[in-house]
């Protein structure tokens, strides 16, 4: 696993640590209803986070945003790892928005417009497999 970042990869890994630093900054914030929004929005599309408190649930996912953030700004973090990371968070976006009613047009994958905010993010998923991709790939070469 290649420890630092190649060049190339900078470009689009700044861009999703700052959507997802900022996300995560500004959650950590986040009063009582903030909280229980944001906990009632996952715990519609994931029926297992219902039973988690709406306050430690937003917590967690501002500390997880943070570090995410972070771990994508950092060249150190190899990109293998920031991508399956960036992967399983954008993964979890993509799930969300495609299990809350009202987010796509009736029998469509096209979003509403309520749906806009959370299916933009579908290019976090494009960068993190990318990442991924292109590390695996080239174990093989080598």
């Amino acid at each position: 696993m290649k420890i630092f970042t190649r060049a190339h990869q900078l470009p689009p890994r700044l861009a999703a640590a700052a959507v997802i630093l900022n996300s995560g900054l500004d959650l950590i914030e986040a009063d009582e209803q903030r909280a229980a929004s944001t906990h009632g929005m996952a715990a519609g599309a994931y029926p297992f986070l219902r039973r988690m408190d709406p306050a430690l649930f937003t917590r967690l996912l501002a500390r997880s945003e943070v570090a995410l953030g972070a771990a994508l700004l950092v060249p150190f973090v190899p990109s293998l790892l920031a991508g399956a990371a960036l992967t399983g968070f954008a993964a979890g976006l993509i799930g969300l928005y495609l299990r809350t009613p009202g987010m796509r047009h009736e029998g469509s994958v096209r979003p509403s417009q309520q749906g806009i905010g959370v299916v933009k993010d579908v290019w976090l998923l494009g960068i993190g497999l990318g990442l991924v991709v292109e590390e695996l790939r080239d174990r093989r070469q080598h």
